[in-house]
């Protein structure tokens, strides 16, 4: 197998397949050299072509607390009032730059989940 940049879906398809007659091969040998070439190769087409955009800020907020069982009011104290969270998860006030920070730091939602518009 020639190994070059992955262009096509077949080119794909055979990468896949290359890398799965090399996985189990041990490291150190040209085997497991060929095995992460082709990886990198692999994930690098992948996300050229199949590239997974950030959530929706109002999505990520939601499923972070959801994930952290945080209510509207646990919100409301991060975003600067009752009214604030509910206009943000009704959709009817974007974040500002302060509870972009705010959220970020204290909910740990990524920041260019919440940049993203």
């Amino acid at each position: 197998m020639t190994i070059k940049v992955i262009k096509t879906e077949r080119e794909h398809r055979v990468a896949l397949k290359a890398i799965e007659a090399l996985w189990k091969a041990r490291p150190g040998t040209p085997q497991a050299d060929t095995l992460e070439l082709l990886t990198t190769l692999v994930e690098a087409y992948e996300e050229k072509r199949h590239g997974i955009l950030p959530p929706d800020p109002v999505e990520a907020i939601k499923f972070r607390m959801e994930q952290e069982g945080l209510d509207n009011a646990d919100l409301a104290r991060i975003v600067g009032g009752r009214s604030r969270a509910s206009e943000i998860l009704h959709r009817k006030r974007g974040l500002s730059l302060a509870m972009i920070r705010n959220l970020h730091r204290k909910l740990h939602i990524p920041a260019e989940s919440l940049l993203a518009a």
